[in-house]
């Protein structure tokens, strides 16, 4: 079969590799579409980010979408021909951390296309996908593949609302509109929030972020100091979700949060010093949201009940044979939000 590997940085390519069949309580899944995540982005053009480098070939990709095509002995979660969302995440289940249902900290996670170990944790960009039976998550037969592969950065922006609290009735302040930000505007309006203020240096992804949810948007490259108003006796947002990446804003972001509101910090960057002073005057509570864990399930009922419609954020489609053209056009962050590949 074919799968989407990368060699080394801009040298992306359509290798055949070995067709697997499902063990016990195993599932084989014909992956059908595939979107391409900005870790991918990373290994494409750096050959991976920080001290994780690619030291092998590695296929690449985690959110996937597709059928199921065979199962292994004692499989009854899922069955052939059923239309799956595939979770990336296989935690031990025996750790410490899983033991006490915080398995997205587990001690020996496995995830899709990750170059953290040796040899490499293959990627799900593959026409076929070997699956622990719990990873295969059923959607409803009438959703679209394309919006199904939504499922994993959905799961991450839900677990970021989750861990702030309730946003019921709540002003919330989203800083970065890519599309884990433009989730994270979808699902604290779902969650009740009464005001969503979302920023960007891009019009096109404020563009979206309204789409989203979002009731003002913000370009912040346009006037520097185009929201020193919000910080105001005290603040004037409940609740803060950085999404940006850039840790430069937490700073701004304790200005701008009222006494006891929550910042939830959900894109990663370079290490920044915190204003402590701040943070304990005003009784901050100052979160961080690592991917998700039961979110998973919970994210594939609201994509098939479409409570949360994503299709505002796909920019493309393109099929593997233009994978390369495909990382390009998703490279592009003026112009594109989420691009996914067709494994049809």
């Amino acid at each position: 079969m074919r799968a989407l590997v990368i060699h080394a940085p801009h040298d992306l390519r359509i290798d055949d590799v070995l067709v697997v069949q499902p063990g016990t309580g195993e599932v084989k899944v014909r992956v059908r579409m595939g979107g391409i995540c900005g870790s991918d982005l990373h290994y494409f053009h750096n050959g991976g980010f920080g001290a994780i480098r690619i030291r092998e070939p590695m296929s690449l990709g985690h959110e996937v979408a597709g059928t199921v095509t065979a199962i292994g002995s004692g499989v009854t979660c899922v069955a052939v021909g059923d239309k799956v969302a595939v979770n990336p995440s296989k935690p031990c289940g025996h750790c410490r951390f899983c033991m006490e249902g915080e398995r997205q900290q587990c001690l020996d996670m496995r995830f899709f296309g990750s170059a953290m170990r040796f040899p490499h944790l293959q990627g799900a960009f593959r026409e076929e996908l070997i699956v622990d039976e719990t990873q295969a998550v059923k959607v409803l037969p009438d959703t679209p593949f394309e919006e199904a592969a939504f499922s994993e950065p959905l799961s991450v922006a839900l677990h970021a609302v989750s861990a702030t609290g309730s946003l019921v009735g709540k002003r919330v302040l989203v800083t970065g509109a890519g599309t884990i930000g433009c989730l994270v505007i979808a699902c604290a309006r779902y969650a009740g929030a009464a005001e969503i203020v979302a920023t960007d240096v891009s019009d096109n992804a404020l563009a979206v972020a309204a789409k989203m949810g979002a009731d003002r948007i913000v370009n912040v490259a346009s006037d520097p100091g185009i929201l020193d108003h919000f910080t105001a006796d005290k603040g004037f947002f409940d609740a803060a979700f950085e999404c940006s990446g850039n840790g430069g804003v937490i700073a701004s972001l304790t200005q701008m949060v009222r006494p006891r509101g929550a910042i939830t910090l959900v894109g990663m960057g370079a290490e920044v010093p915190l204003p402590i002073s701040v943070l304990v005057t005003k009784e901050l509570a100052l979160h961080g949201s690592f991917r998700f864990d039961r979110e998973f399930a919970w994210s594939v009922d609201l994509l098939t009940r479409r409570a949360i419609d994503v299709r505002p954020l796909l920019t493309g489609i393109f099929p593997l044979q233009d994978a390369v053209k495909a990382f390009e056009v998703a490279s592009d962050k003026s112009k594109s939000m989420k691009v996914q590949i067709a494994f049809d």
